[in-house]
């Protein structure tokens, strides 16, 4: 869904695992994707992104979930990642965090029947049952 709004609308890149972000010395992540806008782009290196993208996806696993919703969110946070999308696969929903409004409580969950709209791509109406398709 980014990729595709990105070829018509370059405003950034979007990188898939694996790749690297390092946050500071002592945080280092693979997210599943990130977005780094064209402003920002000086972060990309070739072994991923050194500082805080734009946005981080992280898909949820059973074994990652409360990793993810917790520390993991909370250090991207401090760190200056603008955006968080936490997606369900067992839920069937796409959790979105916007650290300048609030660390600790999202703007909203978002379910297969709903849509979203992210700063970050003025242009995009995200369907969340697109999301889930294979």
């Amino acid at each position: 869904i980014l990729r595709e709004h990105l070829a018509a609308n370059p405003l950034g890149t979007v990188v898939i695992s694996p790749s690297d972000v390092e946050l500071s010395d002592l945080n280092v992540y693979v997210p599943d994707l990130y977005y780094v806008s064209n402003e920002r782009k000086h972060i990309l290196t070739k072994q991923g992104a050194s500082g805080a993208p734009d946005l981080i996806i992280e898909v949820l696993s059973p074994g990652t979930a409360k990793y993810d919703k917790g520390v993991k969110r909370q250090i991207y946070a401090r760190a200056g990642v603008g955006e968080l999308w936490l997606v369900d696969p067992d839920s069937k929903t796409v959790t979105v965090y916007r650290f300048e409004e609030s660390a600790d409580a999202p703007v909203g969950t978002y379910g297969t029947r709903q849509r979203f709209t992210s700063p970050l791509f003025p242009k995009l109406q995200i369907q969340v049952s697109k999301v889930f398709q294979s």
